[in-house]
């Protein structure tokens, strides 16, 4: 686990990462040594089991969020769950070789986002598609029969007083 800093996106050049450490110093990582990349809330540091606080690895029923759902499996054979966004930049990602964002199962821990590179997955798969229920279009007003009943254009000599 290294602490630090790295901005949201475009972090990733020539297979390394630039991390500025809490000292300030710029500390290059190859992306082959990296497992994953937690953005958090805040360090926790005084917690050296699980300073991450990622409390869950998968999804306890269908997310409510869109995105895509996807189950990775890493080299070392845990399973991580997370919610990918459904735009072009998860393809970028992959074809470039780079690795992927995903949203993590328990949004409420102290990870907000993970990046995980290409070369820690062994396998993935896409669980779900999660997109919003579409607005139900409005039935088209089926005509009152017995209104038309009533209402008969009659000749004037045959209407009631």
């Amino acid at each position: 686990m290294l602490p630090g800093y790295l901005p949201l996106s475009g972090f990733v050049r020539n297979r390394a990462l630039d991390l500025l450490d809490l000292t300030g110093r710029v500390v290059p990582i190859l992306l082959n040594d990296i497992k994953l990349i937690s953005y958090v809330r805040d360090f926790n540091l005084a917690d050296t089991v699980n300073p991450e606080r990622l409390t869950r690895r998968t999804f306890l029923a269908r997310p409510r969020t869109e995105g895509l759902w996807l189950r990775m499996t890493f080299t070392s054979g845990e399973i991580l769950e997370g919610l990918a966004p459904t735009d072009i930049s998860l393809l970028d990602d992959l074809v470039n070789d780079a690795g992927l964002f995903l949203t993590p199962p328990d949004i409420r821990s102290n990870t907000q986002r993970i990046y995980v590179p290409r070369t820690s997955i062994a396998d993935l798969a896409l669980i779900a598609v999660i997109t919003s229920p579409s607005k139900k279009k409005p039935t088209p007003s089926t005509p009152n029969l017995q209104e038309d009943l009533f209402n008969v254009d009659l000749p004037p000599n045959a209407r009631p007083n």
